[in-house]
């Protein structure tokens, strides 16, 4: 049975936590599949490749529709469009990084933003010794701007790696200036009830602690 876009998608509302956070690494891997010129994969291959099982596998795009053909598999380049329109890549987001200290200048050199298709538009700080400053072909603009700044150009996300403290009135100001999306990189979680702006708070603490965890639990394996 064909299922390859002819099954209508399922309510997004009710897609589990765990499938979206997977659907970035298909992206992935789907991306360097067609960089290898490999057109078309089955999901035994594919679960071979992302250490998934099969059976995930088709669970997983299950939820957006299938895009598979019985006895033939998967057109990658059909599945990584389809996947592409699904985490947005297609649309065109825009972004300013808030705080240009040293993680936001790595995150304004890094090509994060371009191979998932968010345009970089620019970068804000308050310290004076870095406005009017250029990084990685940004000027760096002051937040005293950021108001006629996104009065003029919309902003889709805003990446915050401001100091914790300040890092809450930042994302209202930002939600009060219909910023959609916020990418937290502060070493505060933040939530704003009642308002429309999606947050991604990012841990990367919590990562690190998760591999010493595994080399911990390893150790005590070979003991």
């Amino acid at each position: 049975m064909k299922t390859d876009g002819s099954r209508r998608e399922g309510n997004r509302d009710e897609v589990s936590p765990a499938v979206i956070k997977r659907l970035p690494r298909y992206f992935r891997y789907l991306r360097e599949l067609l960089r290898n010129d490999i057109l078309r994969i089955s999901s035994g291959e594919l679960s071979k490749l992302m250490h998934v099982t099969a059976s995930q596998i088709r669970q997983d795009l299950n939820c957006f529709g299938g895009f598979g053909q019985q006895g033939y598999g998967y057109n990658v380049k059909y599945l990584y469009g389809k996947i592409s329109e699904i985490l947005g890549v297609t649309q065109n987001y825009s972004a300013v990084i808030i705080g240009s200290g040293n993680l936001g200048r790595a995150l304004a050199s890094s090509p994060i933003f371009e191979k998932r298709g968010v345009k970089l538009a620019a970068l804000f700080d308050v310290d004076p010794d870095v406005i009017g400053t250029e990084i990685s072909g940004y000027t760096v603009l002051s937040m005293d701007t950021l108001e006629k700044y996104t009065s003029e150009n919309p902003v889709d996300i805003a990446v915050l790696t401001t100091p914790k403290e300040v890092v809450r009135e930042t994302a209202e100001r930002l939600s009060a200036l219909g910023v959609k999306g916020i990418w937290n990189f502060a070493s505060r979680e933040i939530e704003l009830p009642g308002s429309d702006v999606i947050i991604e708070n990012v841990h990367m603490g919590d990562s690190l602690m998760t591999l010493c965890y595994e080399i911990n639990r390893k150790n005590g394996e070979n003991r």
